[in-house]
């Protein structure tokens, strides 16, 4: 660790990363199982309680471009506090709700706390690690992040069991306290902070636009997780309304493609001992569009052919997502905060358009997945062939195996 925390140590720093990381995925699972009950207690339909999910995703996104460079300026620590109090506020907000169009607004506030928790967690990884030992942090909190959608749609069915929705957002608001004590304890990890004014620190976000070794990586690594968020908006009516299962069966359903993901940034780090890691994210693209292939001519035949495809899917997305990152952020060696905002805003609104296009047309939700799985594999394969032997990206793939 480059800058050494005394107050949570080695052990602690590494759980308080997990813990921040795991808001995105937190804040989205938790209430999956209880969409199709929302569209009942809240006298709406499926679209409307859909944006409360697509539409935080697109506040989220743009919000990681107002507080990313904001980091850099003021430093990681003030950020994080200032994001973790909005966050469990809008919370307790959306437990409140009693109409669709009260939750969509504090969903939208919630989301606007939530990027600046998803920017400086990211963030502090860079400050802290460097090179391989980066890449290994990176999938410990990946796979242990994973955790939360495995848990989740579990702890959001009980909740249903018990008691109501609305008690989903009250554990969110729980959790974000727990995170804010870790935060308290966290000790500043940015070196050098920007010296100019608040608006020239957001001018920082053209410099790393501007590096077109670091756009040619983005446009590859920042599309497939428009395959994950895909799912995340349709699983819980597939499951459901197509196959029939009950909330609770849902949950287990969804916890079993998570408990998968959960080995994806392991089974990167011992492949890329082994196999170069060109190759290893060439095979995650193939594997993705082959997939997606089987999504939509055989992913209706029942639950668990469906869940046996999407299993994989889900994989070699979180695979990628470690060399990807990695490889990002080396391209730009300062304005860490700016750039982790550019690559966190182009996946969630790459997200939030796949959650879109999947729900364009609700009466053959598997078949638009398995395109939308086929399309960005395809594309995103093609891609990486043009680059992957390209010097800024085998010097630094080089690099990782010192």
């Amino acid at each position: 660790m480059k800058v050494e925390q005394p107050l949570l140590g080695k052990i602690g720093t590494l759980i308080f990363l997990v813990m921040i990381s795991a808001f995105p995925p937190l804040t989205t699972d938790i209430y999956l199982a209880a969409l199709p009950t929302m569209v009942n207690t809240l006298n709406t339909n499926e679209t409307m309680v859909n944006l409360t999910l697509s539409l935080y995703f697109l506040v989220y996104a743009i919000t990681l471009l107002f507080w990313g460079p904001l980091s850099e300026k003021f430093g990681r620590k003030p950020i994080l506090l200032f994001g973790l109090g909005i966050y469990v506020t809008a919370s307790v907000l959306c437990a409140l709700s009693n109409s669709v169009e009260m939750l969509i607004a504090a969903r939208l506030i919630q989301a606007f706390g939530g990027s600046a928790i998803t920017v400086v967690a990211t963030a502090i990884v860079k400050d802290l690690y460097d090179g391989r030992q980066r890449e290994k942090i990176m999938a410990i909190i990946m796979s242990l992040v994973i955790i939360a959608p495995m848990v989740a749609p579990i702890l959001g069915a009980f909740l249903l069991k018990i008691s109501s929705w609305h008690m989903m957002f009250i554990a969110l608001a729980i959790f974000g306290g727990i995170a804010t004590v870790f935060s308290l304890l966290f000790k500043e990890t940015l070196a050098q902070k920007y010296s100019g004014s608040v608006l020239h620190s957001w001018g920082r976000l053209g410099v790393v636009i501007k590096n077109k070794q670091f756009l040619s990586l983005l446009a590859i690594f920042a599309i497939p997780p428009m395959a994950l968020m895909s799912f995340l908006a349709a699983g819980s009516f597939i499951y459901i309304n197509d196959f029939g299962l009950s909330e609770q069966m849902f949950s287990y359903a969804f916890s079993f493609n998570a408990f998968f993901a959960a080995f994806g940034p392991s089974i990167y780090i011992a492949l890329s001992k082994r196999i170069a890691v060109d190759k290893i994210i060439t095979a995650c693209f193939v594997i993705l569009t082959i997939c997606g292939t089987l999504t939509y001519t055989l992913g209706n035949l029942s639950p668990l052919i469906f869940a046996l495809i999407t299993a994989p899917v889900t994989i070699m997305i979180i695979m990628v997502r470690v060399p990807g990152i990695n490889l990002m952020l080396n391209q730009q060696e300062n304005d860490t905060g700016s750039s982790v905002a550019i690559i966190q805003f182009c996946s969630m609104m790459a997200g939030s358009l796949g959650m879109m296009l999947v729900m364009l047309r609700p009466q053959t939700l598997i078949q638009n997945l398995g395109i939308i799985q086929f399309c960005i594999g395809a594309i995103a394969c093609s891609l990486w062939l043009l680059v992957r032997s390209k010097p800024y990206v085998s010097d630094n793939l080089a690099k990782l195996k010192e």
